[in-house]
């Protein structure tokens, strides 16, 4: 593995995120994903799917979403199977919960949707990677998902069960609204060591290991220019990158401080802001 290069091991983990009314956001992922309250204390909530934590959030009464700014564009649940989405897609139906996109971006096919303080939500299948292979950026794009297909992977998609999201549900991806592309490519890229996978000029870009699609999406639709958003915002607090073991997270660190990036100690692990504000927490697995 070339020196500047993260390893492809590594994933992205739990996002921590500021609400407004922790008991609201907590009853709507339960009710929206079946997540599982793992820790609930001192006005914060750690969420999860089957023993896997997903979710950490933590409450500021009152808290408002701070537009436009820097910030989460969305969060994406990656579950493991086609017929995985189509059930929740059934249940998000029969439920009538509010949905704000249904997408085929060929390497994958998402649903998106918000919650109550307007923190985008992505619940994605990945197609099978054969199909997709090393074009990656030739091959990402954007199409109306199509839902009688999906669907179409359940027997009755009115009866079709939903007791929460399948087991080997993880986080995928995490989205990034940014002030600048060139900027949040360098870091990304140069100093952090992923892969840059696929660019829309200076609108958005895409990074990964070990040749996935993207581990993190980046772009300035809403935030060219902006600054993070203010203390107490219903906002993200960090997301987490997992590296495999103690080694590389050193190398990663080294190597973000020579790049003119020190990472902070958040307890026991580095915490590193990207140029845009945007908050990582590096993680062992």
């Amino acid at each position: 593995m070339p020196e500047h290069e993260i390893s492809p091991l590594t994933t992205v983990g739990a996002v921590h995120l500021t609400v407004s009314d922790l008991e609201r956001s907590v009853g709507y992922y339960r009710e929206t994903f079946g997540l599982e309250v793992v820790v609930s204390e001192d006005g914060h909530a750690s969420l999860g799917a089957r023993g896997r934590e997903l979710l950490v959030l933590v409450e500021e009464p009152g808290a408002q979403p701070a537009h436009p700014s820097t910030g989460l564009f969305h969060f994406a649940l990656l579950v493991p199977e086609r017929a995985d989405l189509a059930r929740w897609l059934a249940h998000a139906g029969r439920e009538g919960i509010e949905l704000t996109g249904l997408s085929d971006h060929f390497v994958s096919e998402a649903i998106y949707l918000r919650d109550p303080d307007g923190h985008g939500i992505e619940i994605y299948c990945d197609r099978p990677r054969e199909i997709w292979g090393e074009t990656i950026a030739a091959r990402m794009t954007t199409l109306p998902l199509d839902v009688t297909s999906l669907l179409g992977e359940l027997d009755d998609p009115a009866t079709a069960p939903f007791d929460g999201l399948a087991p080997g549900t993880r986080m995928g991806h995490v989205h990034l609204k940014v002030s600048s592309i060139p900027e949040t490519v360098a870091f990304y890229r140069d100093a952090l060591g992923f892969a840059l996978t696929a660019q829309l000029g200076a609108q958005a870009a895409f990074l990964a290991a070990g040749g996935y699609h993207h581990h993190v999406g980046a772009n300035t639709w809403q935030s060219a220019g902006a600054s993070p958003p203010p203390p107490g915002s219903a906002a993200l607090r960090h997301a987490t990158i997992v590296l495999p073991d103690e080694a590389e997270r050193d190398r990663v660190v080294e190597r973000l401080a020579e790049s003119g990036h020190p990472p902070t100690l958040d307890g026991p692990d580095p915490r590193v802001a990207d140029p845009s504000g945007n908050a990582l927490l590096l993680t062992v697995a």
